[in-house]
């Protein structure tokens, strides 16, 4: 892999991992850390080289390699980990039947999304102090996905993504919500595709029965839509899986997911979160109002979480900002929100006193 890794102590690979919420690791950002995330942004970036994109081709929005060499292929070489399943997500819109004369490839529904890989190499799993799996998801890719990314209103997650009790509300008599695009896309079935909730659920029973008497992690991780998609996969597995091991997402420009309460049931779930922002990056500052502003702006409604547009974040805030990276020639919305500037800033951050160290390594091309 491009990052060099060294031996990760066995007593801190939960630490690592978020057990401790990443205290006393992110300001500075301890070194280690770094790399880590890195390394997990490269599963990402997989995604992205897997994807095809070109929409004249007969293999759009599916993955261009086979499962047996997609990381080598992909550009990453030397991970120990092996691709076990490959993920796919479907759209609960259609397009109606006025735009039937539009090219095709704006109405495909399902499209490979992502991919789960289990590390199989001794000598890797001695350095990381256990056995690691990795759930990877890519961004919008697809007409129909941007378009469940615009139905931001929120909806109750009910007995499709949620725990017992969910619409209980501790206390404030009000269940989780979440995107409804997001949690379409995460729930939503095809003719022949099964939906990505009941992929990743049968996926992950399978690792865990095959692997889980010895030190086992799950790490989802996803840039942009493929970051909520992990959000979400993450307290779904920790709610529904029995015995499920250490959950933990690293998040890349994700946008906000859900209220608060699905803030508290995840917190509650003890999946851990480290949510990676650029300051600059309007993505993150997405969809909905935040909900100490909702809260505002509804103050003569009695239940103010049922507005549209209360957000909140969640997990552990890793904040960056582009305009201290020289190696970036423009700082634009798009370039912003790109993974390779998330991973350039990452390669240069130090603290919040020193936002960028002249000895980065460069990853922008």
């Amino acid at each position: 892999m491009r990052f060099a890794c060294v031996a990760v102590r066995k007593k801190k690979w939960m630490e690592y991992q978020g057990i401790n919420n990443w205290e006393g690791l992110l300001d500075p950002l301890d070194n280690h850390l770094r790399r880590e995330i890195l390394r997990y942004g490269e599963f990402v970036e997989a995604t992205y080289h897997s994807f095809d994109f070109d929409q004249s081709s007969p293999t759009y929005a599916t993955c261009k390699h086979p499962r047996s060499s997609l990381l080598a292929r992909a550009g990453i070489q030397g991970t120990g980990y092996r691709v076990t399943r490959y993920l796919h997500a479907t759209c609960g819109v259609q397009m109606p039947h006025w735009a039937s004369n539009v090219a095709s490839w704006m109405g495909t529904r399902s499209s490979w999304v992502g991919y789960v890989a289990v590390c199989e190499d001794g000598r890797e799993i001695s350095r990381l102090g256990r056995r690691d799996v990795v759930v990877a998801f890519r961004g919008t890719g697809t007409c129909l996905e941007w378009v469940e990314n615009l139905r931001a209103n929120l909806t109750c997650l009910g007995g499709e993504g949620g725990g017992e009790g969910e619409g209980e509300g501790e206390g404030e008599g009000e269940g989780p919500m979440v995107g409804s695009g997001f949690l379409s896309l995460y729930t939503s079935k095809a003719a022949t595709n099964m939906s990505l909730q009941d992929m990743i659920r049968e996926e992950v029973a399978r690792i865990i029965k095959m692997y889980g008497d010895k030190p086992l992690s799950l790490t989802l991780t996803g840039h942009s839509l493929g970051a909520a998609l992990a959000i979400l996969s993450a307290y779904d597995i920790r709610s529904h899986i029995p015995n499920a091991p250490m959950v933990t997402v690293i998040s890349f420009g994700g946008p906000r997911v859900g209220n608060r309460t699905f803030r508290r049931f995840l917190e509650k779930s003890k999946a851990n979160v480290l949510r990676i922002v650029n300051s600059d990056d309007l993505v993150t500052k997405v969809p909905g109002l935040k909900d100490d502003v909702a809260r505002l702006l509804w103050l003569f409604q009695r239940r103010a979480e049922h507005s549209p547009s209360a957000y909140t974040d969640v997990g552990r805030e890793l904040r960056l900002s582009s305009r201290e990276c020289p190696y970036l020639g423009s700082a634009d919305l798009a370039t912003c929100h790109e993974l390779k500037t998330y991973l350039q800033l990452i390669s240069g951050f130090v603290s919040s006193k020193c936002p960028f160290r002249a000895t980065a390594t460069k990853v922008l091309s």
